[in-house]
């Protein structure tokens, strides 16, 4: 690539990120980040529910039993992140972002799979790849 085309590119791609950064979503994602990275309480639940999670995950893929004791407390301190508001609003600011980038990821994928700039109907066929979760 020449040195104009990547100049294009980085000022589109800064085109974009301004028009990201614009939009009243964007400074709602960000105050619930805010105020999730400002709640200790709120970090140190989601920290224990993640560490938790990936204990009970190994322990699965290595074909270990499950103590049903570390399970619910998994199960408890799980409901107990989601019925905080703080952590609530923060995991749906991750699930908005992760939309809004695999919707760039997905447009600027199709461009060069198709060859061309991707059509709506482009956009919608399948997932957004192995393993999203996304049930497309």
């Amino acid at each position: 690539m020449t040195t104009v085309n990547e100049t294009a590119i980085q000022l589109k791609v800064r085109e974009l990120c301004e028009t990201i950064v614009a939009q009243p979503e964007f400074s709602r994602i960000r105050k619930r980040v805010d105020a999730f990275m400002a709640d200790d309480a709120s970090k140190s639940l989601y920290q224990t529910v993640v560490e938790q999670g990936d204990t009970l995950n190994q322990k699965q893929h290595a074909g270990e039993a499950l103590d049903e004791t570390a399970v619910a407390g998994f199960e408890r301190d799980r409901q107990a992140l989601f019925g905080n508001p703080i952590a609530k609003g923060f995991l749906d600011a991750q699930e908005e972002i992760h939309n809004i980038t695999q919707s760039v990821n997905r447009s600027v994928s199709k461009t060069f799979e198709l060859g061309r700039l991707p059509t709506p109907e482009d956009l919608n066929e399948g997932g957004c790849g192995e393993g999203c979760g996304c049930h497309h």
